[in-house]
């Protein structure tokens, strides 16, 4: 995990991403950050209980596992920009509605164990295909959802949005318990 993947230039990224590129360090150890995230939030995720997991602090408002999910699916979707980017698509990629896709994850019926199983196979796999890009791919610029973004901006972005989903966990869910 050692290689350098730089901190994106700010015409890397839409001004709605600088949120959640305030949460990364900029040193370059993008794929040593999303290792070690992936440890803390499987170790955070276990330390929590059932209805932890289940807890809404606000009508409408996800509860933990929903994040949870929800987190999995914006990886995976910037993940495959990411991919197409990076093997020079020239497509427009079309955005996604966050909370349709919610909506529709059936969270209920899922154990938190199966759930933190497929985020560490969705977290291996973005290690490993950010690890695979070429220092040229991870420059390369598309467009999703009509904003412009570079490869590498993408990789800081999953690892920068997952750390904002917790934070909001500790502070506004596991407060108001």
């Amino acid at each position: 995990m050692n290689r350098i993947i730089s901190f994106p230039e700010k015409n890397e990224y839409p001004a709605y991403a600088a949120m959640y590129m305030d949460y990364v360090k900029k040193d370059g150890s993008l794929l040593t950050q999303l290792m070690d995230c992936l440890e803390s939030t499987n170790e955070f995720v276990n330390s929590l209980s059932e209805k932890e997991l289940n807890f809404r602090y606000a009508p409408n408002k996800w509860s933990i596992k929903e994040i949870l999910v929800h987190i999995i699916d914006d990886e995976r979707i910037y993940g495959y920009r990411a991919l197409a980017f990076a093997r020079n698509d020239k497509t427009d990629l079309p955005g996604f509605e966050e909370n349709e896709y919610t909506q529709y994850a059936d969270i209920a019926t899922r154990s938190v164990e199966n759930i933190m199983n497929e985020y560490k196979a969705v977290r291996m796999a973005t290690i490993a295909l950010f690890n695979g890009f070429s220092d040229q791919a991870l420059l390369r610029m598309g467009t999703a959802n009509n904003n412009k973004t570079s490869v590498r901006a993408l990789g800081y972005h999953i690892l920068g949005h997952e750390l904002h989903h917790i934070h909001i966990i500790k502070e506004k869910y596991l407060t108001l318990l």
